[in-house]
């Protein structure tokens, strides 16, 4: 694991939103780079104490880079506001980086000198190496996960892109069909990449109504959610929806003498099933029918070690 430093106006929403990036194993609020030692959140607020409200952040480098994060944080931030994030003034509330790697200090200056290029105004925000870190009061610790509507100089929306943001640091690629042959049962085979129906009601997951995600069989990316799964009768798994736009192509299917909506997933091109228009209303009238054969369920308890954990939020509906 590496870690660095992140100064951005107040930090608990700073530390929530890092939180939530894939990659991003652990955070810590505190106190950076000022002139005394110990200090309180009275002494940095109140006391000119010199120090920066600042995230510490642990994170996978096999999962995410230095450079990648650091665009994270700049979109959470003014970068040319000296002192001031939001409605918060202050020397506390200044942007910085801060690095306790030596090596991590070219691929600072350069992501900084590139930011420059998007500014006519100076970036003012302040690099250098870590002096010293202390963490902050318990109740700083994860402040926003404990009180939902506390003070937050960031947008919502930022918070829904942060948890987006697997699809930016994740690459899931699409096997050829040699690998599939090896990887795939039989059935997964014939129903995915050659768009076989599996028997309804005796499938893996017409009955599987545990909280977790479900991902295409053939590259692990996410596709649906538990929240919109129902029971349809068809024997099937029925979703109302994908987990975002995007995910799925649909083309038109006339086989059996019949005028369908075939469903793939848009990244793997496998088979999933078929969309109908007979859903329930209340959850916006469409019924995604899926074969279990193109999906792998990850339970809820085993999202965070599989690399699903950024989505465990979407388990709230």
């Amino acid at each position: 694991m590496k870690t660095i430093y992140l100064a951005g106006g107040c930090f608990w929403g700073v530390e929530k939103y890092l939180s939530l990036l894939p990659g991003v194993v652990a955070t810590e609020t505190g106190y950076a780079n000022g002139y005394t030692r110990n200090p309180g959140y009275e002494d940095v607020c109140h006391k000119n104490s010199g120090h920066a409200e600042t995230v510490r952040v642990e994170y996978d480098p096999a999962k995410l880079s230095l450079t990648w994060l650091l665009e994270r944080y700049y979109e959470i931030v003014d970068p040319v506001s000296l002192n001031r994030q939001g409605n918060d003034t202050g020397t506390q509330y200044r942007t910085g980086i801060y690095y306790s790697d030596g090596a991590d200090e070219e691929i600072i200056l350069g992501s900084i000198a590139l930011l420059q290029e998007s500014y006519n105004e100076q970036i003012m925000i302040e690099t250098g190496p870590l002096e010293h870190f202390y963490p902050a009061e318990e109740y700083h610790q994860k402040y926003l996960d404990n009180n939902p509507g506390g003070y937050c100089h960031i947008g919502t929306a930022m918070f829904a892109k942060a948890g987006r943001a697997v699809d930016e640091a994740t690459v899931y690629r699409p096997a050829d069909k040699n690998e599939l042959r090896r990887s795939l049962t039989a059935l997964q085979f014939e129903v995915t990449q050659n768009g076989a129906t599996e028997a309804p009601f005796l499938n893996q997951y017409n009955d599987e109504f545990r909280a977790g995600i479900y991902v295409d069989v053939t590259t692990g990316e996410p596709l649906f959610v538990s929240t919109d799964k129902f029971e349809s009768g068809c024997g099937w798994p029925s979703f109302s929806r994908p987990i975002r736009d995007g995910l799925i192509k649909e083309l038109p299917d006339h086989s059996h003498g019949r005028e369908r909506v075939e469903v793939r997933s848009s990244l793997g091109g496998s088979h999933l099933g078929h969309v109908f228009a007979d859903g329930p209303e209340e959850l916006g009238g469409l019924r995604y029918c899926i074969n279990s054969a193109s999906l792998r369920f990850v339970p809820e308890g085993d999202m965070e070690a599989a690399g699903y954990g950024h989505l465990l939020q979407q388990l709230n509906g």
